[in-house]
């Protein structure tokens, strides 16, 4: 039985994680519930997807407002997408009833979330130095490979809720490589916003939404998104993505089955890791602002006290 404050709870931080990210909430949210909660799978899923017909146009609401979203490519994404969300649900449907349904389901979460912390990294990989790419506006449409993309994406989002963010936008990434990183991830926000009211209705009428689990997880994650988003200037990706990739890893090989033991190593090799990571950042970060103080102060010394006191120059002293 899960207890609505800690759903609320978990709804807050994964919403902040969304928010500061910009990665899809299925992966990290339907594994908490499974996990954590001890939801059962098709329910966690419904509520889940149901939760983010909410969340969805917040983020895809800015960047509509920034420029930073392709309609053209938004319209050919949804045409495949949105059909194949539906028919998702009744895939999900077709492979069984009661607990072997529910085995399934599982299986075919963890299985999602290590496609979609694989995902993480390609993407990572790919858009370094993306933002030197093309104008949104400069990118031609390739019809059948963006429908295809819309309709594989679609077709898992509905089945497992994981996708919609961490998996479909690798495929526009192979395929419109010079697409900024914002472009493709506003891109992708907008057409989430009709996939997931796809696979939200197909839950509604075949899966097994919950009302007050999905109002608990609203409860938490909509403040979540915004805290999230206002911070997300200052988290650096290259400490928030490993960390996810850590999250997913471990919830998807307790989805399929692994002992503790292996999970209790996959762990501490992710935290070491993780660790070296941001002690990496931190330094480089440090040298970053040693140098950039180090090129002004010379010019600063010569600026009127107050402004040299901002600058930190008078406490060091």
């Amino acid at each position: 039985m899960h207890s609505d404050p800690l759903v609320a709870l978990a709804g807050l931080l994964v919403g902040f994680v969304v928010g500061l990210t910009g990665m899809g909430g299925g992966a990290l949210m339907t594994p908490i519930l499974v996990l954590g909660f001890g939801v059962q799978p098709l329910a966690a899923v419904s509520s889940d997807l149901v939760a983010a017909v909410v969340m969805k146009p917040v983020g895809g609401g800015v960047h509509l407002r920034r420029g930073t979203v392709h309609l053209g490519l938004v319209r050919w994404l949804c045409f495949g997408s949105v059909p194949a969300a539906f028919a998702g649900v009744l895939v999900l449907k077709s492979l069984g009833d009661g607990d072997a349904l529910q085995d399934r389901v599982e299986t075919l979460l963890g299985v999602a979330l290590l496609v979609a912390a694989a995902a993480i990294v390609a993407r990572a990989i790919v858009l370094r130095g993306q933002d030197r790419a093309g104008s949104v506006h400069e990118v031609e449409v390739r019809v059948l490979p963006t429908v295809a993309i819309g309709a594989l994406g679609g077709l898992i989002v509905g089945m497992t809720s994981v996708g919609s963010g961490s998996l479909m936008i690798v495929g526009l990434l192979l395929l419109y490589p010079r697409l900024r990183a914002s472009d493709l991830v506003g891109t992708d926000l907008v057409q989430a916003i009709p996939l997931v009211v796809s696979a939200a209705a197909g839950h509604l009428l075949f899966g097994d939404f919950q009302l007050s689990l999905t109002a608990a997880l609203l409860a938490g994650s909509i403040p979540g998104v915004y805290l999230g988003a206002r911070a997300s200037a200052k988290a650096p990706d290259t400490v928030i993505r490993p960390a996810l990739v850590l999250v997913l890893v471990a919830s998807a090989l307790k989805l399929l089955g692994a002992d503790n033991v292996v999970l209790a190593g996959v762990l501490l090799a992710g935290l070491v890791t993780f660790a070296a990571i941001a002690t990496g950042h931190h330094r480089a970060s440090r040298r970053r602002v040693d140098h950039v103080v180090g090129s002004h102060t010379e010019v600063l010394e010569e600026a009127p006290l107050d402004l040299r006191v901002e600058a930190g120059l008078e406490y060091g002293r």
